[in-house]
């Protein structure tokens, strides 16, 4: 394995996430799916729905093929409905997960992409989805390496988390995200706060799948914070 794909393996959104049961669900349904939403919402709804069943429920040898799909469909939404902040945010949302399902160059080109996405998304509207495009920058500077390889900075990475936490200081996401930088700057005691706290945080309207997985992460990271004795 070559030294690349094993620095790409990083760039998942979760460095404890663990595989759920595979769900039956054939590739021709997220192919259909493109094409079926009536409005900007409805796309969003779609984008949201299918990231959280291929992230939370597919085994990881299905994971590239199906995030492979979705990301045709974000390109038609995208022509569907241009300049839209929230499906650029999601936009980059996906790309960001799918470069953890790739390595070498192909995860490099997917996360330049999903920087380029989430920054649109913030120059059409930097309160979109309570924040989302911060908090998903903050954690791809987070996650990706930094130069001379790609762009990463865990300075950057705070800033634009501090931002998402301005906007949503209760949400599950940026807090969630909070504390993974925390345990990536070695403050274990502040960065259990934070996971708490995204534990804690109120269920989000149509997204109980999301929810459900994000908790389960969120309780492995605590898992992983006590069993290193910290």
């Amino acid at each position: 394995m070559s030294s690349i794909t094993v620095v790409y393996q990083r760039l998942g959104f979760n460095p404890f996430k663990m595989t759920t049961a595979i769900c039956v669900f054939v590739a021709s349904f997220l192919s259909a799916t493109s094409w079926a939403a009536n409005s900007a919402d409805e796309a969003l709804s779609d984008l949201q729905h299918q990231w959280a069943h291929i992230y939370y429920e597919l085994d990881e040898d299905q994971q590239e093929e199906s995030f492979d799909k979705l990301l045709d469909t974000v390109d038609s939404y995208l022509k569907q409905y241009p300049k839209n902040a929230n499906l650029y945010a999601w936009s980059g949302i996906i790309k960001s997960t799918a470069a953890g399902t790739k390595g070498g160059l192909g995860a490099l080109k997917l996360v330049k992409q999903a920087k380029k996405d989430l920054e649109e998304s913030l120059e059409y509207d930097a309160t979109a989805l309570q924040g989302s495009a911060y908090t998903s920058l903050g954690i791809l500077h987070l996650r990706v390496p930094g130069w001379p390889v790609a762009f990463g900075s865990n300075k950057k990475a705070k800033e634009f988390l501090d931002k998402a936490l301005a906007i949503n200081p209760d949400g599950i996401d940026p807090n969630y995200f909070y504390g993974q930088y925390l345990v990536e700057e070695k403050q274990f005691d502040e960065a259990r706060k934070y996971f708490n706290k995204a534990l804690a945080a109120k269920d989000r309207p149509n997204r109980p799948l999301a929810d459900s997985g994000r908790r389960e992460e969120i309780r492995l990271a605590l898992k992983e914070i006590e069993g290193a004795g910290r």
